[in-house]
């Protein structure tokens, strides 16, 4: 690899420019989204404080599958996307169904991001039209991927900040409220509130069992920290720090802002329908706390579009690597700047249909099925992934000396469980059902075109890459 004056670029010409502090606060952003800021007052109410368990659980086996990702992208930094050693270890066919399926997620799921921006941006300026809002926006973020890394990294730390500070705030302030029995609306503020009258499954197994899917999609978009990997200025050291302390994100960003909103807000008084953060700032007596947190709200959309599309870019990037096909390799091609221009600029296209999608009448909910659709898809993915680790353990390209997962042989199959059981208790969410039997349907026909692709390329084992960085 060559050196360049503005740092370190790969042989595909994509420029490592992401520094530790964008990564950290790009491994921040991931983990925080508007699942929390939004979703978190539907899940406690389904289950009450038994939620802090499920948050529990579910981050962990979230912390497992990025470290089994970490330790193949530490032996092959170079690599975009944790696809390739689906390609790699399960083989192009495999890796063909899996690439495509994700990238569709990634495009679907950044339509709807952009379509909820618009609603919030709306909040301020409701007399501006939707479609309007949703092109400037993505405009905006599209030439923030194209111009270079290093400016995507710069958004995403600044988008990341905005969503700490917002819950540091409210955790601190929910603090000082449950210390001092803060008197509100429904009674006193306190941490006995969270125990109050405790049963585990307090509306029943059910609705538990329901609430795991909300959750699980709440911290769905940490696995893009490993996407960076291959344009991190100093992988080796920067990645394992990075995914280590998802961790500790994970129990002060989610578990600690669930205590606190319990602890102020008794569960069962709480609107589902409404923010927490919301009710709880609203509570403190910030009469601003609507707007305040649909402003953190409209960042933490935009920082997930953001990541969407850079996220998009990279995937189509490696499968147009991974094809022999006509169309395809056109869009294998790096800019002068170090960015994969043509399949993030794609990319950015279909996105771009969501104004479009959004104005033709009645189509709304068969856009939401499909967005949900395609989510779910991600499971499937994430448990290909597991696999091919688990096959990358038994391969001659294990690295003993790298930033190894022990004891993959039980945790491995413990997260195959796992994206199972969460699969399976989509059926037990009443929106989940159709979404899910969907993702089955497309399984099983996408698969089986899969297997009958000859365009893709079988991906060689991996070098001692990791010795030369």
């Amino acid at each position: 690899m060559k050196e360049t004056t503005t740092g370190r670029t790969n042989a595909d010409g994509t420029k490592r420019q992401l520094s530790n502090r964008h990564v950290q606060m790009i491994a921040l952003g991931g983990t925080i989204g508007t699942g929390l800021f939004l979703g978190a007052g539907t899940s406690i109410t389904k289950t009450g404080p038994s939620i802090i368990f499920i948050y529990a659980v579910i981050g962990f086996f979230f912390f497992l599958m990025m470290r089994a990702i970490g330790e193949m992208l530490y032996k092959t930094p170079s690599e975009h996307t944790f696809i390739a050693f689906i390609s790699r270890y399960l083989g192009p066919k495999m890796g063909y169904f899996a690439g495509w399926s994700y990238w569709l997620e990634l495009i679907f799921i950044g339509m709807a991001e952009l379509t909820a921006i618009s609603t919030y941006v709306r909040f301020w300026f409701p007399n501006i039209d939707a479609w309007i809002i949703q092109i400037a926006i993505l405009a905006i973020l599209a030439s923030v991927n194209l111009i270079a890394v290093k400016l995507f990294g710069e958004a995403e730390f600044w988008f990341a900040m905005i969503k700490i500070v917002a819950i540091i705030a409210m955790i601190v302030t929910g603090i000082i409220m449950a210390t001092t029995s803060f008197k509100t609306p429904v009674g006193h503020a306190g941490f006995s509130n969270i125990f109050d009258g405790f049963k585990f499954f307090p509306n029943g197994l059910t609705n538990f069992i329901g609430a795991l899917p909300m959750v699980f999609f709440a911290f769905q978009g940490m696995e893009f920290v490993g996407i960076t990997t291959a344009e991190t200025k100093n992988p080796h050291k920067v990645l394992p720090k990075a995914i280590n302390e998802t961790i500790y994100r994970i129990l002060l960003f989610y578990i600690g802002a669930i205590i606190v909103i319990m602890a102020i807000y008794p569960w069962r008084s709480l609107n589902a329908d409404q923010s927490p953060f919301v009710q709880v700032f609203a509570l403190a007596g910030l009469k601003a706390a609507a707007g305040v947190i649909n402003f953190v709200v409209l960042t933490s959309a935009s920082s997930s579009l953001n990541s969407f599309l850079y996220s998009a870019g990279r995937h189509f990037y490696q499968l147009a690597s991974e094809s022999n096909g006509t169309i395809m390799p056109k869009f294998k091609s790096v800019s002068k700047t170090g960015v994969p221009a043509r399949a993030i600029a794609f990319s950015a296209l279909l996105i771009m249909l969501a104004p479009l999608i959004s104005s033709i009448p009645g189509i709304d909910n068969a856009f939401t099925l499909i967005c949900s659709t395609t989510s779910d898809l991600a499971l499937v993915v994430y448990l290909l992934t597991i696999v091919a680790h688990y096959k990358y353990r038994q391969s001659a390209d294990f690295d003993p000396d790298g930033f190894v997962l022990k004891g993959y042989k039980w945790i491995d199959p413990a997260l195959i469980g796992f994206f199972v059981v969460i699969y399976f208790s989509l059926f037990f969410n009443g929106d989940g059902t159709i979404p899910a039997i969907g993702g089955l349907i497309w399984c099983i026909g996408f698969g089986l075109w899969s297997a009958r692709e000859k365009s893709t390329i079988t991906i060689p084992a991996s070098d001692n890459e990791n010795n030369q960085l």
